[in-house]
């Protein structure tokens, strides 16, 4: 089937790992031409290392986006590389929670200008692209939480609510640019963070995974290929009436749609 993705030049943040780099490669397997970014270079040389092998065609740019100047770097070599931008990826992130008496101020400003401010920086550059090229497509990565927080929730769930507020009044805005706007709500999925987590706590993969699980219905993380066969959908031909719009995609645990 073709997803109408062959040409198109697609920005991913967090693009070296977990969710952003599955997304990548699925991009770069329907014929898109795919821009990496991520703080860590080694990871990022090895994922486009990865794409590149499959035959894929992939930028890997070392950039923070907690960096403006960074960001707007990232989208200069894009623009100068492929000529423009048609899709992004906001998925830079970090999980931190904690005991809301226990946050202070130098966490909540990290969650803070990583997930919120990191998007609103690359969306500062993507749109106006996006515009030259008669539209777009962006999805924000957000969280279960976000719609329903529990307790020892935060910062977490409220930088990704934030996601969503933006990514529903974005959609409004700019969809008589033919932008679509939408987000996908993640549960667990395995990536690094939780293999760091493994290491830090020396406990086996097993383990991990079986004890982690007991609260999803169904009982098993999810895998990064499959939050991005999500993300590729909303950026695909077959998402073309889709704006404004979450999904989730944590098998089953979250109580609201």
């Amino acid at each position: 089937m073709d997803l109408g993705l062959k040409g198109k030049v697609a920005v991913i943040t967090g693009g070296s790992d977990g969710i952003g780099r599955a997304t990548a490669v699925l991009l770069a397997r329907e014929g898109a031409k795919v821009v990496i970014c991520a703080r860590g270079q080694e990871k990022l040389d090895e994922t486009a290392g990865h794409i590149r092998k499959e035959g894929g065609d992939v930028l890997a740019v070392q950039a923070d986006v907690t960096s403006d100047a960074d960001i707007a770097r990232l989208f200069d070599e894009t623009v100068k590389k492929y000529g423009g931008v048609d899709l992004l990826l906001n998925n830079a992130g970090l999980s931190q929670r904690g005991k809301f008496l226990e946050i202070d101020d130098k966490m909540w400003d990290i969650d803070i200008d990583i997930k919120v401010f990191g998007a609103i920086r690359c969306l500062r550059r993507a749109i106006p692209e996006m515009k030259k090229r008669g539209g777009g497509r962006i999805v924000n990565i957000s969280i279960s939480s976000a719609k329903q927080p529990g307790a020892g929730s935060m910062p977490t769930s409220l930088s990704r609510a934030a996601g969503l507020v933006i990514t529903k009044s974005l959609s409004k805005e700019f969809a008589p640019d033919n932008i679509l706007v939408n987000a996908v709500c993640i549960g667990k999925i395995k990536s690094g963070q939780h293999d760091r987590r493994m290491v830090r706590e020396k406990i086996s993969p097993e383990k991990y995974y079986n004890e982690s699980s007991k609260d999803i219905p169904m009982a098993r993380f999810g895998e990064a290929e499959e939050a991005a066969s999500a993300i590729v959908f909303f950026m695909s031909s077959m998402g073309s009436y889709v704006t404004g719009s979450s999904l989730n995609l944590d098998g089953g645990t979250s109580g609201v749609l």
